[in-house]
């Protein structure tokens, strides 16, 4: 092993007096600690910001008046998804997504604001975080540092005398790979350490923390191995930079944005206009609460009336016109999440064909890993949607049961002068309306979500070896 020291210290040694290789090392380094600095301040920044207009809109809505029930469930309601800490480590979709959502009857808004429509096209490039430091810029270095590091002594000659004076081709293999891997564990030390920080300076639990940790090493460590092959196969170190930089144009860049262009032409979604045209085509066939004649409301009519023992509703002891609410919202609900479910599951099957391309780029099964165990994958956005729409439902549907209980239907129809007092409740039922409180995924099923992602890396990473291991026997022969 001293053999191996040796050839690993000269590496290094070499790559010391390489100037450009120390700046660009350096200017990574720092690069990192800034990303780490700015990620982690922006998101502590955005989750301050969402704290307080989920607070100022919490006091607003309870701050409304004595009113009528009806009136609101049309005042509606903003809430705003908290985020959870490793999104300072790797934000993932929620830059496109939006972080808000208006919550009102007969309507099921989607999230808005999200940061990429109100920045400049930069953000789009990717953000400045220590993921996207990794992922993008660190192979990158690495290439700059290691094609030559078996090119060189073979285009140079000195690959056979080396061998000549005891070093076997694995030491050489070996030694060069360790110097290599150095680099890689000086560039991947600082957002490691970050990570970290994260970690310990919030509740956050550690099975995703070590999910993205290893993910990350073993993404480094295939780049390490893969630079070496190409390195050892190729004899010179002109060709051996072009074919890794291609490698990296291919697999880091062009693969990562061409997947989803290619997923949403396999699976095409509806857009918003679109789907709000079907689902106003549904509603018109689905029944008018208004229209006596209509054969829903009319059987709903019959059945309220049978179920309560009376022949007019004017005789119930609830008001109907609340009973009609709660039955429409039940209706719209069911048809907007049908809606909605078909849109996850195309969303589904272009993330599969994505994930499925991922075989091909291992920067494409690192995101996923990195975003699935941050929680801010589509999952993670999916998991808000589900949840924001459970409350707003249950919301309305308070409401509206207030109407029904809360309100006679004999004053819902008056018209008097002292009708629309009569109508108004006091405002301690909205203001006793818990505020929505979102549950983030469980740790552990963080941690699952990116096994996936890592079974592709560690694959991607044996194949390397092994592939580095067949040249390693045929080095020096030709």
């Amino acid at each position: 092993m001293s053999v191996v020291r040796l050839i690993a210290r000269d590496e290094w040694r070499l790559m010391v007096r390489n100037r450009v290789a120390v700046i660009g090392l350096c200017l990574t380094v720092l690069l990192t600690l800034v990303a780490i600095a700015t990620s982690w301040t922006h998101q502590r920044g955005v989750a301050d910001l969402r704290a307080r207009h989920q607070a100022a809109a919490s006091e607003a809505f309870d701050a409304q008046p004595d009113r009528h029930p009806h009136r609101v469930v049309h005042y509606g309601h903003f809430i705003f998804r908290p985020l959870g800490p490793l999104a300072a480590f790797d934000p993932g979709v929620d830059a496109f997504t939006g972080n808000s959502m208006f919550l009102e009857g007969h309507r099921q808004n989607t999230a808005n604001f999200g940061d990429v429509r109100q920045s400049s096209l930069l953000i789009r490039f990717g953000q400045l975080t220590p993921a996207f430091v990794l992922q993008v810029v660190a192979p990158l270095l690495l290439i700059f540092l290691g094609y030559g590091a078996i090119a060189r002594e073979t285009e140079s000659g000195t690959l056979r005398p080396l061998m000549l004076q005891g070093a076997s081709r694995a030491w050489i293999v070996l030694g060069k790979s360790m110097a290599l891997g150095a680099v890689a564990l000086i560039v991947g030390a600082p957002a490691m350490a970050g990570l970290a920080l994260i970690a310990t300076q919030s509740d956050t639990s550690l099975f995703p923390v070590l999910a993205i940790a290893i993910g990350y090493a073993g993404y480094l460590a295939l780049w390490t191995a893969a630079i070496v092959l190409v390195s050892a196969i190729v004899h010179r170190r002109r060709d051996a930079l072009l074919a890794l930089i291609a490698i990296w144009a291919v697999t880091v860049v062009l693969l990562p944005r061409v997947a989803p262009d290619i997923a949403s032409v396999r699976y095409p979604l509806a857009n918003r206009i679109q789907t709000d045209v079907a689902i106003a085509r549904d509603l018109r066939a689905m029944g008018d609460s208004h229209d006596p004649d209509d054969r829903h409301f009319a059987a709903f009519k019959q059945r309220t009336l049978a179920r309560y023992g009376v022949s007019r509703i004017e005789d119930l002891p609830v008001n109907y016109k609340g009973l009609l609410a709660l039955e429409g919202e039940q209706m719209t609900s069911a048809l907007f999440d049908r809606y909605s479910s078909q849109s996850f599951a195309t969303q589904e099957q272009q993330n599969a064909l994505v994930r499925a391309i991922g075989f091909l780029s291992p920067t494409i099964a690192l995101r996923s890993l990195s975003m699935a165990a941050a929680g801010t994958d589509l999952a993670g956005h999916r998991r808000f949607l589900k949840q924001a729409e459970a409350y707003r439902y249950s919301l309305v549907q308070r409401l509206n049961r207030l109407q029904a209980e809360g309100v006679t239907y004999a004053d819902d129809n008056a018209d008097d002068a002292g009708a629309d007092r009569r109508k108004r409740v006091t405002a301690a039922n909205w203001q006793a309306i818990p505020d929505f409180a979102y549950r983030p995924m469980a740790g552990s099923d963080g941690a699952i979500a990116a096994l996936s992602g890592l079974a592709v890396i560690l694959g991607w990473l044996i194949a390397a070896a092994l592939a580095l291991a067949w040249a390693t026997r045929r080095l020096g022969t030709r």
